[in-house]
């Protein structure tokens, strides 16, 4: 697929009128070259727009949900929300995430590739670190060997393995060779651990970035205060003069912080405060539509969660609308147990949805022979929900002949003690930037983290297939099979993806969506202003 900046306005032009970043694409499309180029494409369209002319200047007060004394500015450390948040106000990557979780161009000006196994970087004119020095290969070389380095303790290290090199291959321009194909390498660089910086940097007690935001007070577990930087590339970037970032655990904390005006914006809101919040003036509620899910998992390890009409039955015994209405107050999509979600450009929007029937889940129970023992399923409030939803499942266990006994652990300990361990239960899978990631680190045979013990040698072969897969159509093809047969044959049921909720003063414009997460995927800081 080739991109080049003739198509620019055209571009513009057709995601103004609604039009899909893919459906753009595709129409553009020509040659055997996939590449990607132009700045902040979709970053001006849709939400911000609507919000009115962007005001210069103000100051505001962020809560985030963490923070301690492991805070970091070390991007590679980066470990919860307000690391990811702290690292994209000072730094920026070499591409960016997109509202459909596309990658757009950042510190590069073009990424190409002709087999997705070398891939040639083109980096933008102009750029500058907070200290004057102009953003060079080296810088690129640096930020991204560490990461392979274990000495450096990257929590993108799995992700890294698979980047054999990085060379200087001209006076603006870097080239990554993969040790295999991977068309998904431009999403998985935009991911907060890979934010680019200076070449060398070993103390990250401040931090020179290219970022929106220089650091003027870094105090882990305390705060954190940047402010405007001046020379920023993005042209009319930042509006606020300053940001104060803090971390405050306690959700009604959060909340009363809020509304008593001591913060303007905070994030990860249970459900259960939207009303408070909602019913007060001048206060509003944004909700970020994310991949992320609880999952009942049914361990293929012998006994009867291995056996796939069990498995079936189950997911027939799942009231996705009681779960959606009950459990989670209407926020969040209803799911089909495919761990793509609808936010996602690799979605299969074409498999019938499972319903609620609990005659056809006692009909697979009695293929698998389920008979009368009791089957213990655990739950914890470490994973979102599943307390409720065990629950539910236990009320109308019987309609189907099942014995269902819910045992209720603490969520201290459950990820290390519980998760994974028993024949039934429940994880919790935050949102991932891309398919390939969902897939790998969850579904593949040998996958770390491969929560149903599920083994399909289909499967893996076609996770290959399509990471190695440039043309776009063929490539979502390949996915929409993969999540038809998680699906029918897999372990998991998910009835539901979440929704990230965050709270603010209404005075507070430019917030949008990064489906991702909330806070705008971690990169609200250049966007937003304050209103007069």
């Amino acid at each position: 697929m080739k991109f080049d900046k003739s198509h620019q306005v055209q571009l513009e032009e057709l995601t103004q009128r609604g039009a899909s970043r893919r459906d753009v694409l595709r129409a553009l499309a020509a040659g055997g070259v996939m590449s990607l180029t132009g700045a902040g494409l979709l970053a001006r369209t849709g939400a911000a727009f609507a919000q009115g002319t962007p005001k210069q200047g103000g100051k505001i007060r962020v809560a985030s949900q963490s923070a301690s004394a492991a805070d970091t500015l070390d991007p590679a450390k980066g470990a919860n929300s307000t690391d990811y948040v702290r690292a994209n106000m000072v730094y920026n990557g070499l591409t960016e995430l997109d509202s459909h979780l596309g990658a757009k161009m950042a510190l590069a000006e073009s990424v190409e590739t002709k087999d997705a196994v070398v891939w040639v970087v083109t980096l933008r004119k102009g750029v500058q670190f907070h200290d004057g020095k102009p953003l060079a290969p080296a810088d690129v070389i640096y930020s991204i060997m560490r990461h392979k380095d274990p000495a450096t303790a990257s929590k993108a290290k799995t992700l890294a393995d698979q980047i054999k090199d990085v060379k200087t291959t001209g006076p603006n321009q870097v080239t990554i060779t993969l040790e295999g194909a991977n068309a998904d390498l431009p999403v998985i660089l935009a991911t907060s651990h890979f934010l680019i910086i200076k070449d060398g940097t070993k103390d990250f007690k401040t931090a020179v970035g290219t970022g929106p935001y220089k650091v003027k007070e870094f105090s882990p577990g305390v705060r954190t205060v940047g402010v405007r930087n001046p020379n920023y590339w993005k042209s009319g970037l930042p509006h606020l003069d300053e940001i104060e970032l803090i971390g405050i655990g306690d959700e009604p904390s959060r909340v009363n912080a809020l509304l008593s005006g001591d913060v303007q914006l905070i994030n990860a809101i249970t459900p259960n405060s939207t009303e408070r919040i909602k019913s007060t003036p001048g206060y509003a509620v944004l909700e970020t539509k994310t991949g992320t899910y609880t999952d009942l998992i049914m361990r293929d390890e012998g006994g009867i969660t291995g056996n796939e009409d069990f498995r079936r039955g189950m997911k027939y015994l799942l009231d996705r609308e009681q779960i959606h209405r009950a459990v989670f107050r209407g926020f969040g999509t209803i799911a089909n147990d495919q761990p793509i979600a609808p936010s996602n450009k690799y979605y299969l929007a074409g498999l019938p949805q499972r319903t609620f029937d609990p005659d056809k889940a006692k009909f697979h129970f009695q293929k698998a022979k389920l008979g009368n023992a009791p089957v213990q399923i655990f739950a914890s409030p470490a994973a979102d929900g599943s307390v409720e939803m065990a629950m539910l499942l236990q009320q109308v266990a019987p309609q189907a002949g099942l014995n269902l006994q819910v045992s209720r652990v603490p969520a201290d300990g459950y990820w290390s003690n519980h998760w994974m361990k028993h024949p039934l239960g429940y994880g919790n899978v935050n949102a991932r930037p891309s398919a390939d990631v969902v897939f790998t680190q969850f579904f593949k045979s040998d996958a770390p983290w491969n929560e149903a013990n599920w083994k399909d040698p289909k499967f893996d072969q076609m996770l290959i297939a399509a990471r190695g897969e440039p043309d776009e159509a063929k490539r979502k093809k390949i996915y929409g099979d993969m999540q038809v047969l998680v699906h029918e044959s897999g372990g998991v049921g998910i009835a539901q993806f979440d929704s990230s909720l965050d709270a603010h003063t209404t005075k507070l414009k430019g917030l949008g969506s990064i489906p991702i997460a909330g806070l705008m995927g971690f990169m609200f800081a250049e966007h937003v202003w304050l209103e007069a």
